[in-house]
Parts: C-alpha cells; sequence; structure tokens
C-alpha cells in the first residue's frame, strides 16, 4: 500500500502542529493502560496520543521522543499541564538508549505526519514550490536535494524501486539526471512526470508519489532506523509490557510484521494488523493507511 493520501489537499489556511492521532482507542487498548504506568511515545508529534495516554488512568507516565525541535516544542506546549509526568527527549527514536525493563508500554507511530506534509517549506509534498528538504531532523545534513543532484542513476532508480515500488523507476531516473539540478519540490515533481506516459501521468496517484516516498526514507534512512528500533525495543519492556507500532505502508508493515514475529522476547497479539474504520477513515483520510499491529513481551 503506498501513502497515497500523501498529496490530499487540506482546508485550512493557517498550519498548526496539531495531531489528530490515528487508531486512537485501538493504541490505548493495545497498550493496555494500567495506573501508575510508565509508557514511551517514540513519535510524540504534537502530543495526540501521549494526551490519550495521560488521561487513561491515574498517575501514568511518558516518556515522549521525537527528532524534530518543532514536533517536540509543539509537544511540551500541549502537554503542559502533566507537569513532571512527561519527560520530553530530542532523538532519533534508533538513537534513543533504550533503559531495560522500564517501559509498561512503547509506541511508535511511523512514517510522516500531517504537519510535515501541510508545511510547504520541510519539502515533503509537492502540492506547494519549496525547497527539495524531506529532513525530519533538520539538524541532519543530508537533504532531498542532495540525493536528487548528486547521486547518480543507478542509485536514484535502485531507491524509487525499492523505497517507492516504482515500476517506472529507471526511466525517471534517468529523466531527472538529464535535467537536473532541480530545486525545488514543484520542478521535480513536474519532471518526473513528464517522463512518463500520459495513461501513468493521470493515474489514480500523481506520479511523483512514490518517488517523493522513496525520497523521504532515504534521507531519513527510515527502513534502517524501524529495524533497528524493532531489535533495542523489546529491552525497554517489563515483562507483560506491550509494543504498539503503527504503520502507514507496505514496506514498514512488512519490517513491523516480521521483526516482532522474530523477535525472541515477544508475543504477538495481532494475526492480522488492525485498521481504520469507515468512521474514522471519513473523519481523518490520512488514517486510511494505517495498519496497526500489537506485541507482548515474554
Amino acid at each position: 500500500m503506498m501513502e497515497s493520501d500523501l498529496q490530499t489537499p487540506i482546508d485550512s489556511e493557517e498550519i498548526t502542529f496539531s495531531h489528530i492521532p490515528v487508531l486512537s482507542q485501538e493504541v490505548i487498548t493495545g497498550l493496555n493502560i494500567q495506573p501508575g504506568g510508565h509508557y514511551l511515545d517514540l513519535t510524540v508529534g504534537g502530543g495526540g496520543h501521549s494526551r490519550l495516554i495521560l488521561e487513561a488512568a491515574e498517575d501514568v507516565k511518558v516518556t515522549a521522543v521525537d527528532q524534530d525541535l518543532d514536533a517536540l516544542n509543539a509537544a511540551k506546549a500541549n502537554l503542559a499541564e502533566f507537569g513532571d509526568r512527561v519527560k520530553f527527549i530530542h532523538s532519533n527514536f534508533a538513537n534513543y538508549a533504550f533503559p531495560a525493563n522500564t517501559y509498561d508500554g512503547i509506541l511508535a507511530d511511523l512514517g510522516v505526519s500531517s504537519y510535515h506534509l501541510d508545511q510547504p517549506e520541510r519539502g515533503f509534498s509537492f502540492r506547494n514550490a519549496a525547497n527539495l528538504d524531506m529532513r525530519m531532523n533538520q539538524e541532519q545534513s543530508l537533504t532531498a536535494a542532495d540525493v536528487i543532484n548528486e547521486w547518480d542513476e543507478k542509485e536514484l532508480a535502485d531507491i524509487f524501486f525499492q523505497y517507492g515500488e516504482e515500476r517506472l523507476s529507471r526511466r525517471i531516473a534517468r529523466r531527472i539526471v538529464e535535467k537536473r539540478p532541480f530545486q525545488t519540490t514543484t520542478e521535480l515533481a513536474d519532471a518526473i512526470a513528464y517522463s512518463v506516459p500520459p495513461k501513468y501521468r493521470h493515474g489514480r496517484i500523481h506520479p511523483a508519489t512514490r518517488v517523493f516516498q522513496a525520497l523521504r526514507i532515504a534521507v531519513n534512512d527510515e527502513l534502517k532506523v524501524l529495524e533497528t528500533l524493532i531489535d533495542k525495543a523489546p529491552l525497554a519492556l517489563v515483562p507483560g509490557g506491550r509494543i504498539v507500532m503503527i504503520s502507514f505502508h507496505s514496506l514498514e508493515d512488512r519490517l513491523v510484521k516480521h521483526g516482532l514475529r522474530n523477535s525472541p522476547m515477544l508475543k504477538v497479539l495481532t494475526k492480522k494488523p488492525i485498521i481504520a474504520g469507515e468512521e474514522e477513515i471519513a473523519q481523518n483520510v490520512r488514517s486510511r493507511s494505517a495498519k496497526l499491529r500489537i506485541a507482548e513481551k515474554n
């Protein structure tokens, strides 16, 4: 499944770092939140899921992690009323020092947030002209412009195929190398659109959607980071503690599915992923791609 809602138009003229928590009730049920419990939110975003966790039982504590300072600052403001029940940490979750046998539950809501898509200057979307950035952690050096303008044709074709599941990857990579350098998201999207056949150009999703997904994954090394997370996180759970992971495309979900199943420390509680119902999808279109899986520490 693709993140086909990547370019969904937004209604609000003024964009704030709001976080509509996806599969909110399913997350709370899956974490099995207990009074006095300590929970780790590895992708706090605007704080939507963390708020639900804090409100679910008495004296709950949350450690909130995010690699994006904008997100962390927004979460601090949104969760200020909970005081010292929340601890904030600026880190990529793969680099987080998971303390052994500490948490009653761990949540990872993967992928790109609505905020990132809706902030043109961050360069995740081609709805508006913006610099080719796509860094979730703006302190890192590698940007999407570096990848597009400096990587060779084979490297580009490989990431488009592997990370975007783009079947015209070679053709698109050839066109990009011919036409570069590119400065903006819209320049790149237009070049991609004109490198594919008309039938493909006017399909259900914009022909640049898969390439933009692939670029974002490459810039942020998302799949390697996810593998590291699945390897480390179970160590930080107490026995009987649960890990809940939400993925938004098939590459992530495949890693989550097999990673949880193959961990000797975990018992998988979801034979099939939990998905959003019609009512939630109607309220939040981006929930339609979400898949939730739960596992419990032995």
